[in-house]
């Protein structure tokens, strides 16, 4: 018998219901999408079905907040209401994300500046003209992830004052997490139509309604790695300031979806059991446990065994771009086998979602 691809976490009051009658499309409330860079490629066939097919079933609004791909892969979710069209969008993610390559002079890695201009004309090239049916699909509601550095060093990105804001951040965050939200605070960039229904009192927060001028900017924002890609600045309609990747203050998106308003489930694809809070908090690991603000969560994971088959026994992650150096065509090579792979994910995802009841794995 094969080792599964697929395991299925939840939190003690999303398994309770789960196996009382499954799991059906119209028990989702929220979808939350994770940062990680190219680990969330093997969950491009996943959104496929979840969002070309599986939650196209229920008829409630659903909010998808992600951070840094997550919110790439939520806004793509929203670039149109069809479900051939949907799955179609999803496979060209995964496609330009796989293949997605910067020039750089011989044996220096691209600059900053270069990064991300590249990445913003591609955000141009896939949303550009389509923010209006991003903005106005008829049942996901968006939700999108930055942190917006704050005080002397990190309100501007400066060469000097970067270094030393970012340090100061990871002193702080070691102290206390909440403590971090001096040198950076979460900016939700929030569908106007109807607020995120959950709380956002764990972490210094502001929230500010997404239009056709800052959907861009803060998707490009919320992709914006420090030292990889430069901040984007002064983003319309938003507090000025210097905005980077969402992942930074909210790697993991550990929010507190047990306060959630109303009824329902948060389904969480997933790349790992673990929901780490920030990206900072990745050397904490007593910061890596669930919390009660997981109550409510069903976590897809995949498992580890079948991680252990992939090419190079792991996931895609950004060691493969020191790896594979200037073979692209090999990275990519690794990386398509990979998405390949995690169609196993879908259909045994499918799968249980056809059971009259599920069994799912403590959080």
């Amino acid at each position: 018998m094969s080792t599964p691809a697929l395991q299925i976490f939840a939190g003690p009051r999303a398994r309770a219901r789960l196996a009382e009658r499954g799991l059906r499309p119209e028990d989702v409330r929220v979808v939350p999408a994770a940062a990680g860079g190219p680990k969330g490629l093997i969950l491009g066939p996943l959104d496929q079905f979840l969002f070309g097919d599986w939650l196209l079933r229920g008829e409630q609004e659903v909010h998808l907040i992600g951070a840094s791909i997550g919110a790439w892969r939520m806004a793509t979710a929203c670039l149109s209401a069809d479900a051939a069209e949907t799955q179609a969008e999803f496979a060209r993610l995964s496609h330009e994300y796989v293949h997605q390559h910067y020039d750089s002079e011989p044996g220096k890695p691209p600059s900053a500046a270069s990064v991300s201009a590249s990445f913003a004309a591609k955000l141009d090239e896939v949303f550009g003209g389509r923010e209006a049916a991003v903005l106005s699909h008829p049942r996901w509601r968006l939700h999108i992830l930055t942190s917006r550095g704050r005080g002397l060093l990190l309100s501007r990105e400066g060469r000097l004052r970067m270094p030393l804001g970012y340090a100061g951040a990871f002193a702080a965050n070691a102290l206390a997490r909440p403590a971090m939200g001096r040198w950076l605070e979460r900016v939700l960039f929030s569908d106007a139509r109807t607020p995120l229904p959950l709380p956002l009192a764990d972490y210094p927060s502001q929230q500010v309604a997404l239009d056709g001028a800052n959907f861009q900017p803060s998707l490009l924002a919320s992709c914006s790695i420090p030292f990889w890609l430069k901040a984007v600045q002064d983003i319309p309609g938003a507090p000025r300031g210097a905005y980077w990747d969402g992942g930074i203050t909210d790697y993991h998106l550990h929010l507190n979806y047990a306060a959630m308003v109303g009824e329902g489930l948060v389904l969480y694809p997933h790349f790992q059991r673990q929901v780490v809070p920030g990206w900072l908090d990745k050397v904490w690991k007593r910061r890596h446990g669930a919390t009660p603000f997981l109550d409510n969560v069903v976590l897809l994971a995949p498992h580890p065994d079948w991680v252990r088959s992939l090419p190079r026994a792991k996931l895609p992650d950004r060691s493969d771009f020191q790896h594979f150096g200037s073979d692209a065509a090999g990275r990519a090579r690794v990386w398509l086998q990979a998405i390949a792979e995690s169609q196993r994910l879908r259909g045994e995802f499918a799968q249980a979602c056809a059971a009259p009841t599920v069994q799912a794995l403590p959080l």
